[in-house]
């Protein structure tokens, strides 16, 4: 394991250059005295490596050393070839790199490895597409990579859900991040983190003023902070239903953002299973009429006021006599 991480620790250096010791020991899962110990160890076998100290110090390589690494396990080289999201590669124009890439990689690859390498990338796809989905627009995110790699400010026409007009904004972009099958950027707004669906970018501009990320804050930390935002919203209330066993499997497909984490129980009929959900508003409660007769709220009432209510105005749409044709 010790051989492992001082790998790490060489590849994190010949990659970044001056890299924070609490980064490297966050990243490699050790305390900063263990990351101190095994630059030692590094320094120890000939590898230039040295500590800068104060407020923007960290641990780098003396300038211009670089060292090929070997080595690769059978693992790490099965690994390579399972690329997700093959459709990521495609919206950055990066198709025919990956391709090249992976050659010269299974060339590079111990000659041991080679077949299960190749076997790999036959035997597994990862596809990040929902079951089902309906197709989305296409997005050029050319303007859009170009300031993130640029670091340039962006600005954005921008239309937000539930809206036709475009809202104007000059954000600063911490980059790209593609959560199943859709993109987005991620980006501060006057100071505030946001997400920018990407397929509501209605005009997208560099402009000539470089960009203004607060201070030691990465993508990685701006995601996770949105992240958790979005994805631990408060519930309002919460909803009882039963559902037939004979479409729970569906249901609990469909309805995984609203399931609470219980696990369904079976009555004992065998017949109905209840589930227990989560909703932001009352009235999202009638996404379940979707599910017909499957599906039975029975808890709170006004839940079940609200599908009475639609259930009532849908058989006063239907039930009366049929309009004539043209």
């Amino acid at each position: 394991m010790k051989s492992d991480r001082l790998l790490s620790i060489l590849l994190l250096l010949q990659t970044r250059g001056l890299v924070p010791a609490r980064e490297l020991a966050q990243r490699l899962e050790v305390s900063v005295r263990t990351v101190y110990r095994d630059v030692e160890a590094l320094s120890a076998a000939g590898v230039p490596v040295y500590a800068e100290r104060g407020r923007h110090g960290g641990i780098a390589l003396l300038p211009g050393f670089r060292t090929d690494v070997t080595g690769l396990t059978a693992d790490e080289s099965r690994a390579l070839f399972v690329l997700a999201a093959r459709g990521a590669h495609s919206a950055l124009g990066l198709d025919r790199a990956l391709g090249s890439a992976l050659r010269k990689v299974m060339a590079a690859l111990p000659a041991p490895h080679r077949t299960a390498a190749e076997r790999t990338s036959r035997r597994i796809i990862v596809d990040p597409e929902r079951w089902s989905r309906a197709e989305r627009p296409a997005v050029d995110l050319d303007v859009l990579n170009t300031a993130v790699f640029a670091d340039r400010r962006l600005r954005l026409g921008y239309r937000h859900s539930g809206t036709t007009e475009a809202r104007t904004y000059t954000v600063d972009p911490y980059g790209l991040v593609v959560k199943a099958g859709v993109w987005y950027l991620v980006a501060d707004h006057r100071g505030d983190p946001g997400l920018y669906r990407a397929d509501r970018v209605r005009d997208a501009a560099l402009t000539d003023a470089p960009v203004r990320r607060r201070e030691g804050v990465e993508l990685g930390d701006v995601w996770e902070s949105l992240r958790r935002k979005v994805e631990l919203r408060p519930a309002e209330f919460e909803v009882t239903a039963r559902v037939r066993v004979s479409r729970l499997d569906m249901f609990l497909r469909l309805q995984a953002a609203q399931l609470t984490g219980g696990e369904p129980v079976v009555e004992a009929s065998g017949e109905w299973a209840r589930v227990s959900l989560v909703f932001t508003e009352l009235l999202a409660v009638r996404a379940l009429l979707a599910f017909g007769e499957n599906v039975e709220v029975l808890s709170p009432p006004e839940a079940r006021d609200v599908l009475a209510g639609a259930a009532a105005a849908v058989m006063e749409l239907y039930g009366g006599s049929r309009p004539a044709p043209g």
